[in-house]
């Protein structure tokens, strides 16, 4: 399995997937934010089948440590607008080509930035959760990256209670991102193989931020993720872009 991707290649993927799980541990969401634009970059088949394999790792073992203060009141309903949210983002993954998905996951990115940059306020009921969901659903089927939608809805919770509420709905929405990918063929077993191969590094991510939990500065934290898919999300536009022009 490790022809499937050389040393160094996996080596830079497995830091980057630390990262992630190290920022999703601490601040309740960003490893798919800050690891798909720079996976991608690295090496375009770990995205989106083994980020959203990932994320379902490190959301179970974050529930885990949080489980008393999971409220799963009308996640069902971010659940269900998942699901037709899923079957466009995948639609855009079996027609687009390379240079434009690249582009598509540094728009998604961007625009994950700039709404966590944002408060917005609001209501969460059935309407909101479902439209939270569609939008979550076409994000991570691309990009894996459905949780900044959710997150921004979420927000007015404390953090135990954030983190375990975005928790249970990765759970859940990534079960059914990959049952999609499996469905309309882009999830095949080499990228469960890739998945395995970096899943030490979102084990030691989540470790590492079980001690620091408490004694970092979430803001803080937050701004220095948000400055690095920036950065990411322009590297990939920049080299997408240059994809694209004739050669």
């Amino acid at each position: 399995m490790f022809s499937m991707i050389d040393p160094q290649t996996l080596a830079l993927a497995s830091l980057i997937v630390f990262l992630g799980a190290l920022t999703q541990s601490l601040i309740g969401f960003g490893l798919a934010v800050v690891a798909s634009p720079l996976l991608y970059i690295v090496d375009p088949q770990l995205v989106p089948g083994p980020v959203i394999a990932m994320g379902f790792t490190i959301s179970l073992l974050t529930l885990f440590r949080e489980r008393g203060h999971l409220e799963f009141n009308g996640l069902q309903y971010a659940l269900l607008g998942r699901v037709p949210g899923g079957f466009i983002g995948a639609s855009l993954l079996l027609f687009a080509p390379q240079p434009i998905l690249g582009l598509s996951i540094a728009a998604i990115v961007a625009v994950a930035v700039i709404l966590s940059l944002y408060k917005f306020s609001l209501p969460v009921n059935k309407k909101t959760l479902f439209g939270a969901g569609v939008v979550s659903g076409i994000f991570g089927n691309i990009a894996a990256i459905g949780g900044p939608p959710m997150a921004i809805l979420l927000s007015g919770k404390d953090a135990s209670q954030f983190r375990a509420a975005l928790s249970a709905f990765f759970i859940f929405s990534s079960t059914i991102a990959m049952v999609i990918l499996a469905i309309t063929g882009l999830l095949e077993l080499k990228h469960l193989w890739l998945s395995l191969l970096l899943l030490p590094s979102v084990l030691l991510g989540y470790l590492v931020a079980g001690r620091l939990v408490g004694r970092v500065d979430k803001e803080k934290t937050k701004m220095a993720t948000l400055v690095l898919c920036s950065i990411s999300a322009l590297v990939l536009t920049v080299k997408s872009v240059i994809e694209l022009l004739p050669q």
